[in-house]
């Protein structure tokens, strides 16, 4: 592909998937990965309606609901006595927004959008590591107009160029200084995770739930994968290495440390997970736009989240979908397309989605972790909660908006002092 209409930095879920959404509109795409191959590392991953309703106008929700686990249930119980706080009925929940919660491996996920990006005829480049981006401003006159290009340079001096350059490039993305400079956002909590055939896990699993036990300064999760087989586990705490400023933070000490005030299910958990590797959680402060000229931000280069709405690759995924439709939206008959149009659009509408999405993440980590009297008073208020209460998830599991005014109101929070009132 001598002459892509767009290069894609960055081989991920975001830049795979978005490749694939604008591939399938018939543009030529290229993708650059900097590994020697295309793959993802990590274990599951949740899928809301908001991504899997995309999933199915890719024609790719099948493929994936036979890849993972359809529950039945979502459930939050307290990591120290093991209770039960709330819980969401995700059958009900499907009927709701018309698509399923989906739970898959995050390996099968990217799979299944490499496979879609090579049926599509997307290039797929590997060990490309890019190092800079630059473009070419357009010029226009009263009677001609001249469309800029962007382009990418990599290590070994290839340099890529297109009409438009998306950045997919993580959390440490080099394209992001060209908007801001800014750094990572140390939470100070630490992922442990580990996936482990159901026959060893040593203990009943209901695989029909996802279920989440908060604690004091740590939390625990387990789901089921690959049709059951394998059962998926996250332990995350806060580290007092990284509270107390030192480097060498979130080790497998802490971990146990973290954990030995939980319940007997969480704590028989512990022995599953990977000990020689850890992910330490960082997000980045939201900013309002990500698109310099032609070059635009995409998935963690735009908005790395902490994880606690599980919406990390979703919006990514989101962000694929929203500019392929804009794509298709201002094309011309000749197919032409208005790639000025179309990042202004997709520049209006998802750095204001995902910054919410990113603060209500910091403030739903913070509700998960709490101690002492606010903890109790964040039990009362979860357990009187409707089971049928949908004010958290309308905000964020219906259709992805494509301009501001798509965008639904948010939920209005309660006040912890309010329990008092709920007993």
């Amino acid at each position: 592909m001598s002459n892509p209409d767009i290069v894609v930095a960055g081989g991920g879920i975001g830049g795979l998937s978005s490749a694939f959404a604008l591939a399938r509109l018939g543009l030529r795409v290229r993708v650059l990965e900097q590994a020697q191959e295309f793959g993802e590392v990590g274990a599951g991953i949740q899928l809301a309606p908001n991504c899997t309703r995309i999933l199915d106008a890719y024609g790719l929700l099948e493929k994936a609901k036979a890849r993972g686990v359809v529950p039945d249930r979502m459930v939050m119980r307290d990591a120290v006595d093991g209770s039960e706080l709330t819980s969401l009925d995700l059958r009900d929940l499907e009927r709701r927004y018309g698509f399923p919660y989906l739970v898959i491996h995050r390996s099968d996920l990217h799979a299944l959008f490499l496979e879609a990006c090579r049926e599509a005829g997307v290039e797929l480049l590997t060990e490309q590591r890019v190092t800079s981006y630059t473009q070419e401003a357009g010029t226009a006159s009263a009677t001609t107009q001249e469309a800029g290009t962007a382009a990418v340079a990599t290590q070994d001096g290839t340099v890529h160029e297109a009409a438009v350059v998306i950045a997919a490039d993580g959390l440490h993305s080099v394209a992001r200084r060209l908007l801001v400079d800014d750094q990572p956002v140390s939470s100070a909590y630490v992922a442990y995770r580990g996936t482990v055939p159901i026959g060893d896990v040593g203990r009943p699993v209901d695989l029909s739930e996802v279920v989440v036990y908060v604690g004091p300064r740590c939390h625990f999760v387990h789901y089921g994968l690959r049709g059951g087989d394998l059962l998926n586990q996250v332990a995350v705490f806060e580290s007092p290495k990284a509270v107390a400023g030192l480097d060498d933070w979130g080790t497998p000490d802490e971990l146990d440390s973290a954990f030995t005030g939980a319940c007997d299910v969480v704590r028989q958990g512990l022995p599953h997970m990977w000990r020689d590797k850890w992910w330490r959680m960082y997000d980045r402060d939201p900013i309002d736009t990500w698109v310099a000229g032609r070059i635009a931000l995409l998935g963690d280069a735009a908005h790395p989240p902490l994880q606690y709405m599980a919406q990390g690759a979703i919006m990514a995924i989101e962000d694929g979908w929203v500019l392929a439709q804009h794509v298709d939206r201002l094309r011309s008959d000749d197919g032409t397309v208005d790639w000025a149009g179309v990042l202004a659009a997709y520049d209006a509408v998802r750095p204001q989605h995902c910054r919410r999405v990113l603060e209500t993440a910091r403030v739903w980590g913070e509700l998960w972790h709490l101690d002492g009297v606010p903890r109790e008073q964040r039990n009362v208020l979860l357990r009187s909660r409707p089971v049928d209460d949908h004010s958290f998830t309308d905000w964020i599991y219906g259709p992805t908006a494509l301009f501001p005014e798509d965008e639904p109101a948010m939920f209005e929070p309660i006040p912890l002092s309010s329990a008092d009132q709920a007993v």
